[in-house]
């Protein structure tokens, strides 16, 4: 044999066994460990959405819902005395006057007053603060009142052609499942960093704009300025939309199961949009306000209603997620692309040397 031979043949190398090998298949033990992991994890999700949906709803009383009450001071005492007969229901809130409570009810500072007055007493409410509140006050004073007639004025009523407030209601299930939809969308494209952002406010202020005409202009269930409304949808869905995308960027596709969870299972039954935050369990309540859809709702009452009163706090809350979520996208493709930037690069093998 030649010396060229022998080193030709030195230099080959073996072909490895693994590599003629086809993909090892699932065995059935992997199988089983599926199946035993569809029947454990269904059930926990069906007992988490019930209780995240029907425990709120099946302990629905006033929690310290803010109530104002206004008159000479002597009646005044009186009334709320009575009123604090209902342990931990009411936070009272004393006015000199009518006036002075209805300014309250405006600012969104109590959901309702009752005025004591010459012919007895009379109650101030907001509707659109809340129909269902607005209801359960007239209940408690007239039930307080021995039944009989309470003179009700309601001083910022829902919009007329909604008046129970069921389309603001219906409203918060639509937006959450369009912000999950943009964040994964979004994701799913392969689009990351200024491009994932641009994508995700783009369908947030379009959304926004379709939202306010079809609630506001059509349904006529959103009064105020057409233009905040649109806003104030708008930044609840890129609230949402931005969470998802951001959990996305940073944790890869489990991202998009956690922000769901997060806003939809949490979101919506602790929003308090039925009825008002404080009239859900604690810390319920308090923890719905922190989360985009109960953010969301709040804004839009206070935008389309109060001429924005209370407005600074939830607008806030939302542009916090919508901003924790944008900075994680462009962390998450900063990260990514460092990775990318250290992985292997193909180079020339050298020849292995003869045996």
């Amino acid at each position: 044999m030649s010396a060229t031979s022998a080193t030709h043949t030195g230099t080959a190398s073996p072909r490895s066994p693994q590599s003629s090998q086809s993909p090892q298949q699932p065995t059935s033990s992997s199988h089983g460990r599926h199946v035993v992991a569809v029947v454990v994890l269904v059930p926990v999700l069906v007992a988490l959405a019930l209780w995240a949906f029907a425990w709120p709803a099946a302990r629905t009383a006033p929690r310290d819902l803010p109530l104002g009450v206004a008159g000479p001071a002597t009646a005044v005492t009186q009334v709320q005395k009575q009123l604090e007969e209902h342990e931990g229901a009411f936070e009272i809130h004393r006015y000199a006057d009518e006036a002075a409570a209805r300014d309250a009810i405006e600012d969104r500072t109590v959901y309702g007053a009752v005025v004591v007055t010459e012919r007895g007493p009379k109650l101030l409410t907001a509707s659109a603060a809340s129909p269902f509140v607005a209801q359960l006050l007239q209940q408690a004073v007239t039930q307080q009142a021995g039944g009989a007639q309470v003179r009700t004025v309601d001083v910022v009523p829902a919009a007329k052609d909604d008046p129970r407030g069921s389309a603001l209601t219906s409203s918060v299930l639509p937006l959450t499942l369009a912000g999950i939809a943009a964040g994964a969308v979004v994701t799913l494209l392969g689009l990351r960093g200024r491009r994932a952002i641009v994508a995700l406010v783009g369908a947030s202020a379009l959304v926004g704009l379709v939202a306010a005409t079809l609630a506001g202009s059509w349904l006529g269930a959103l009064t105020g300025n057409w233009w905040a409304q649109a806003g104030a949808l708008g930044l609840a869905t890129l609230a949402v939309g931005a969470a998802v995308a951001g959990l996305v960027a940073l944790l890869g596709p489990a991202g998009i199961g956690l922000g769901g969870l997060l806003v939809m299972l949490l979101g919506n039954p602790f929003s308090g949009a039925a009825t008002a935050p404080e009239m859900l369990p604690d810390p319920v309540g308090t923890i719905g306000q922190w989360l985009p859809p109960g953010a969301g709702v709040s804004l839009l009452r206070s935008i389309s209603f109060f001429d924005g009163a209370a407005a600074s706090g939830p607008a806030l809350t939302l542009a916090w997620w919508a901003g924790l979520g944008l900075g994680a996208i462009l962390l998450g493709s900063a990260l990514k692309g460092r990775k990318e930037a250290k992985g292997p690069t193909l180079t020339e093998h050298e020849p292995a040397p003869a045996n």
